[in-house]
């Protein structure tokens, strides 16, 4: 747009544009500096460039430009404009993990993405070929802020058992239909393992074999009983008839004497044990370390003062530096604008009924510059730790965390530092209206997590 100026004074003055309001980063004057003699018009241009991202909000965004005299710079004027955006879609959607294994069900989630400038509302539905699995879609129907993200959570059922034999796998598709438009499928693998391996029922089969047979010979064999007590003290010329009374008995035989025993020798062991018992003390005191203070021993703490309250407590992995100490309550985890990426998280809640969350995490082999969620999410109950991300050597650097309490009856709120940028903006779930978590963080392999900070 063009904005015309007239110098309505006596003196030839200098005037400076400058464009002010969420606009401004994208708002380009031209000449920023504009002199004109009395009496005189003049003109500049002020174009827009914003960007195709979820920050540039569709509909209309108000503009101002800031216009000041050198002469009297208590004349300074700010006319302002509306400038419309106009919006655009872009969805993305991602199962995690895309394969899930078990006997009588998989638990995938889909992640989606709104990438666009507009609320996304959508509806999610499962297939396969041959109608083998069923599908438990919760929630089926999701509707996405501009810029944020909703996990919909999925329960495939196997329609029939696999009692014996090898596993299956069983390919699907998770749609995602928005309002006139074709849907976004999302392809994933469900490998149905059977009840009993192979292996184990040629075990099973053999073993009742053979007890059938052991049992059938055990019945049919009766082996032959005689005594040949008889026969021999017929051979030694004893007779077996009962003997007869004697009139005068004999008188017993003194018994001998028994033999006597020396008592074995102590053994060194025994001795020693004998000589640590008497002297009491005798074993050295071994040298103990001390426990690692870790997120749950921290929020254990301040549960044992405040029994009914909500506190969660975080400690972070600083590429470089490990484990820092932990923090709650939302103070700061992690370093601001030293270069240091986040590798892993550790966190404990007390009051909220246990949490769960997600690491997305830089991506080598991204083909758009984004990163991905690499594992499914961890939980943990009250008072116990939950981590998420990886310590190892070359483990990526973490670009954002995504978390929940109390399996969506409660709320949480955290805030990040991105790394070549400033704090983001306090971001919390709603689980009123569906929102059962929250995302904090980037999706560039470029922008790394320095800090965070947790509330609930």
């Amino acid at each position: 747009m063009r904005l015309r100026l007239r110098n309505t004074g006596d003196v030839v003055d200098e005037y400076r544009f400058e464009a002010v309001g969420p606009l401004a980063p994208w708002a380009r004057v031209e000449p920023q500096v504009l002199r004109l003699y009395p009496g005189t018009t003049g003109s500049v241009d002020i174009a827009f460039a914003p960007p195709r991202t979820p920050d540039a909000t569709a509909g209309p965004n108000p503009y101002a430009v800031r216009i000041t005299p050198t002469e009297h710079p208590e004349a300074t004027t700010v006319p302002e404009g509306n400038l419309t955006i106009t919006p655009f879609t872009e969805v993305r959607a991602e199962l995690v993990p895309p394969t899930v294994k078990g006997r009588f069900r998989g638990r995938p989630k889909l992640a989606v993405d709104n990438l666009g400038n507009t609320k996304l509302t959508a509806s999610v539905s499962g297939s396969d070929n041959g109608d083998q699995l069923s599908y438990d879609i919760h929630p089926s129907n999701v509707q996405i802020e501009p810029g944020r993200a909703a996990f919909v959570k999925t329960t495939l059922k196997p329609r029939d058992i696999i009692w014996f034999g090898s596993k299956e796998s069983r390919p699907y598709t998770l749609a995602l239909q928005r309002s006139g438009v074709d849907p976004l499928d999302v392809e994933g693998t469900y490998v149905q393992r059977s009840f009993l391996p192979r292996w184990l029922a040629t075990f099973l089969g053999i073993f009742m074999a053979l007890a059938i047979t052991f049992v059938l010979l055990w019945i049919a064999y009766k082996p032959p009983v005689r005594s040949s007590a008889t026969e021999k003290l017929q051979e030694a010329g004893i007779s077996t008839l009962p003997p007869s009374a004697s009139p005068t008995p004999e008188a017993p035989k003194a018994p001998s004497a028994p033999a006597v025993t020396t008592p074995p020798a102590a053994t060194e062991t025994q001795a020693a044990a004998g000589g640590a018992g008497a002297g009491g003390g005798g074993s050295e005191d071994k040298e103990t370390k001390a426990p690692e203070r870790t997120a749950a021993t921290a929020v254990q703490k301040l549960a044992a003062q405040d029994p009914t309250g909500r506190h969660i407590c975080y400690r972070v992995y600083v590429s470089g530096r490990g484990w820092t100490d932990a923090v709650c309550d939302g103070e700061t985890a992690g370093t601001v604008g030293q270069e240091t990426p986040l590798k892993a998280v550790n966190i404990a809640v007390s009051g909220t009924k246990g949490t769960s969350s997600a690491a997305f995490v830089h991506n080598p082999g991204s083909t758009n510059g984004e990163g991905h969620f690499p594992d499914p999410w961890s939980g943990a109950a009250d008072g116990i730790d939950n981590y998420v991300g990886s310590t190892k050597k070359d483990a990526p650097n973490m670009l954002g965390l995504t978390i929940n309490v109390g399996g969506g009856s409660s709320s949480v709120c955290q805030t990040a530092h991105v790394h070549n940028d400033a704090w983001l903006g306090l971001e919390c779930d709603d689980p009123k209206s569906g929102y059962d978590f929250t995302y904090s963080g980037t999706h560039n392999n470029d922008l790394w997590l320095e800090a965070i900070k947790l509330t609930v």
